[in-house]
């Protein structure tokens, strides 16, 4: 099958112009990818199919002489996943080689019916097969950048907030499972130990179902809480919830809950020896009230 490289080095620049003029018909975005970025990107991949062909002919795209064509349709497939092309741009990018390289192989075989069609039929094995090769590396790609996504949404939606000296709050929005427990569970800790809290209110106003296994995972977050030496409040428990642990035969009774996270928030202060008193307001100001929070003495 030399005779298909040879093929593809004759006529490269016509190929290439053919392939790129195809694409700006159907998948090229020029939102996304300048014109002298497609056009190097082509004129690298043809190279490196000659090279790929000429070593280990069409079909065994595995082998030590494809590595090089293989590593460039990854980098490239990766790279548009990454930029926001739709897996069918992707390839469609390799497959549209399709008319303009039968183009050339049609004006330069002059031989029988039977060589032209098979050259034909390797040059078509070849693009379906490195078609799959560029989709198996969008794939990957999408999965990591997916997984990446979600890990970042689990960060950001499990803050630990200090809302005050030694009492924290933990605002859960969402539903509980495993890997979210961990999450949390290490973010509480950690900032336990950083902030020497004895106090962490876990608000779960955003839960919007609470079940056994949401109740067992809660469970397991105040456990590992009163280990590290501080005492856990459960606020935002609705009548719904309420209704549903009962009904359930979840046991809490050894965990503190309130309505509101304001009412846990004002056990938590009485607790650690605080109060809240109301003053008057600066001088020239009509009558405000403002509430300030006062260390009190035991």
């Amino acid at each position: 099958m030399n005779q298909l490289a040879e093929i593809i080095s004759r006529n490269e620049d016509k190929i290439r112009a053919e392939w790129i003029e195809g694409m700006s018909r159907s998948v090229q975005r020029a939102d996304l990818i300048s014109k002298a970025e497609l056009d190097e990107q082509c004129r690298e991949i043809l190279r490196a199919i000659v090279a790929g062909v000429k070593s280990s002919g069409p079909i065994d795209i595995v082998s030590t002489g494809w590595e090089a064509a293989r590593e460039i349709f990854q980098a490239i497939s990766a790279s548009r996943a990454r930029q926001g092309f739709t897996p069918v741009e992707v390839a469609t990018y390799v497959l549209s080689l399709k008319q303009p390289l039968f183009g050339a192989i049609r004006s330069t075989v002059k031989g029988s019916q039977d060589e032209l069609f098979e050259t034909i039929w390797a040059a078509t094995e070849l693009l379906d097969r490195l078609a799959l090769v560029t989709t198996e590396a969008y794939m990957t790609t999408r999965e990591e950048l997916i997984a990446r996504q979600q890990q970042e949404l689990l960060e950001l939606s499990t803050p630990v907030v200090k809302l005050w000296d030694g009492i924290l709050a933990l605002p859960i929005i969402g539903t509980l499972d495993s890997s979210r427990t961990q999450m949390v569970m290490e973010n509480l800790l950690q900032t336990v130990v950083a902030t020497n809290s004895k106090y962490a209110i876990i608000d779960i106003t955003g839960v919007p179902t609470v079940d056994t296994l949401v109740a067992q995972h809660l469970l397991k977050t105040i456990t590992a809480a009163r280990l590290m030496g501080a005492e856990c409040i459960i606020s935002g428990v609705r009548p719904q919830i309420a209704q549903t642990i009962v009904h359930l035969g979840i046991n809490l009774e050894d965990v503190v809950t309130k309505a509101k996270l304001s009412d846990a928030f004002a056990l938590a202060l009485q607790r650690s020896g605080r109060g809240v008193t109301r003053t008057n307001g600066a001088q020239g100001k009509v009558n405000p009230v403002t509430t300030v929070l006062e260390k009190r003495e035991e």
